[in-house]
């Protein structure tokens, strides 16, 4: 059974090395999207923060219709935290959500209260 195991792992470690780093970029954020994570969206007008997303299990790139470049925008899912406490309370809901690469000031980093 060790003799198995040993050579499933050998085997998915050759596999992953023949890969493209962002081959293997894609694979590490699929697991990471199994996983999930309690990233933070802090969006900021001047040196103001102006809305807070809390809970989003990842912030993605979109890509064109043909599905070769990207777009110059990114979106999620996140509860949108009224009072900027890091906690999801009544009221504070699940939206999707999108910042431009290039107008919107933004801070996306894991909850530091968890």
């Amino acid at each position: 059974m060790r003799k198995i195991i040993l050579l499933i792992g050998v085997i998915i470690a050759l596999m992953l090395s023949a890969c493209t780093q962002e081959t293997q970029n894609k694979i590490g954020r699929s697991i990471q999207n199994w996983t999930g994570t309690d990233g933070v969206l802090d969006v900021y007008m001047g040196e103001k923060l102006v809305q807070r997303y809390i809970k989003i299990d990842k912030l993605s790139t979109a890509i064109a219709t043909n599905g070769v470049d990207s777009r110059n925008y990114r979106y999620g899912y996140g509860y949108l935290d009224l009072n900027q406490n890091y906690k999801v309370d009544a009221g504070e809901k699940k939206l999707y959500f999108e910042v431009s690469n290039f107008s919107t000031p933004y801070i996306f980093y894991d909850n530091p209260g968890q």
